[in-house]
């Protein structure tokens, strides 16, 4: 892969999210760097080293140790699950705002009287 592959934004992920996107274990990417598969740079989050990876390279990697079939499962099941969470963010801010407004209307009508 060229250079700016990895200057592109949502092109590249870290080893930690690629093992939750994809379904592999951290040993998997890691004999995949080390067999020269998978391309990597090393950063740092909080002193806290990790793998930078390709997304195209480690989704080849997927389908080639989980089948196509096993990786889209793994897909799915990673986008049902980045969608609930979303979903329960979403309802959790509803609920705030709803306690907001409720406090506002009976502050308004208390104001009235």
């Amino acid at each position: 892969m060229s250079e700016p592959m990895w200057h592109k934004q949502g092109e590249t992920l870290s080893h930690n999210n690629a093992c939750k996107e994809y379904g592999l274990t951290e040993k998997q990417i890691i004999d995949a760097i080390r067999q020269g598969k998978l391309q990597y740079k090393q950063n740092y989050a909080h002193g806290n080293p990790y793998f930078r990876l390709l997304k195209e390279e480690v989704k080849m990697l997927a389908q080639e140790l989980l089948g196509a079939k096993g990786a889209s499962e793994q897909a799915i099941k990673h986008q049902l699950a980045t969608i609930s969470k979303e979903i329960n963010s979403l309802k959790r801010r509803l609920a705030t705002l709803e306690k907001q407004r409720s406090q506002l209307l009976q502050k308004r009508n208390n104001e009235k009287v």
